[in-house]
């Protein structure tokens, strides 16, 4: 099966790849234009893009594809009011990630529970189909620092229940078992298969 990603993020194309071996993935183009994702909720925002890529494709695109696969994932934080969110790819959109990490880390209260979860909702827009959604979360806690040069984004300050390493920390076939996007891949294979 060849799919469209709607994403130009490699690390996240990388990632799924992995997680849904089978699966040939073709990155958004670079002179595509961006992807909307205004959406209020995760669900919205996957949705949105993989119908926009989907019709954009449908007119543009330079290769056969099944589908369009989107992802819209994020970290929650409990002392953040569940912050940054759907917005977690545009929190400080200035810094690199590790300088990000460590201003999320300083906004948390010293005296507030640190308790987290990454949410993931991957939609798949199918060329003769209606789209339809899949997602899943880890629950966690925050590190106090940075810890680890794996994975990529929030990877490196999240800890998920039953460990003492953070995913930036943790082998990648550790953390495809236990992360957001490996049980929402592992339930996108379940509807595939179905």
């Amino acid at each position: 099966m060849k799919l469209l990603l709607a994403s130009r993020n490699t690390h996240k194309a990388q990632e799924l790849a992995e997680l849904l071996p089978g699966i040939t993935f073709v990155l958004w183009p670079p002179g595509a234009p961006e992807i909307p994702e205004d959406g209020t909720f995760f669900q919205d925002n996957a949705l949105q893009k993989a119908t926009f890529a989907l019709a954009w494709w449908k007119q543009h695109g330079p290769e056969p594809i099944e589908g369009v696969l989107a992802d819209d994932s994020g970290l929650c934080v409990d002392a953040l009011w569940g912050g940054p969110g759907v917005l977690s790819a545009r929190f400080a959109p200035e810094l690199d990630y590790p300088t990000k990490n460590r201003k999320l880390l300083a906004m948390i209260p010293l005296d507030a529970p640190r308790t987290a979860r990454f949410v993931c909702v991957l939609a798949l827009a199918p060329m003769a189909s209606p789209p339809f959604t899949v997602g899943a979360a880890v629950e966690g806690i925050l590190a106090l620092n940075h810890r680890g040069s794996n994975g990529f984004g929030y990877d490196p300050i999240f800890i998920p229940h039953g460990y003492e390493q953070t995913f930036g920390e943790l082998p990648s076939d550790i953390k495809h078992t236990l992360s957001h996007r490996g049980r929402a891949a592992r339930a996108l294979k379940v509807r595939l298969e179905a």
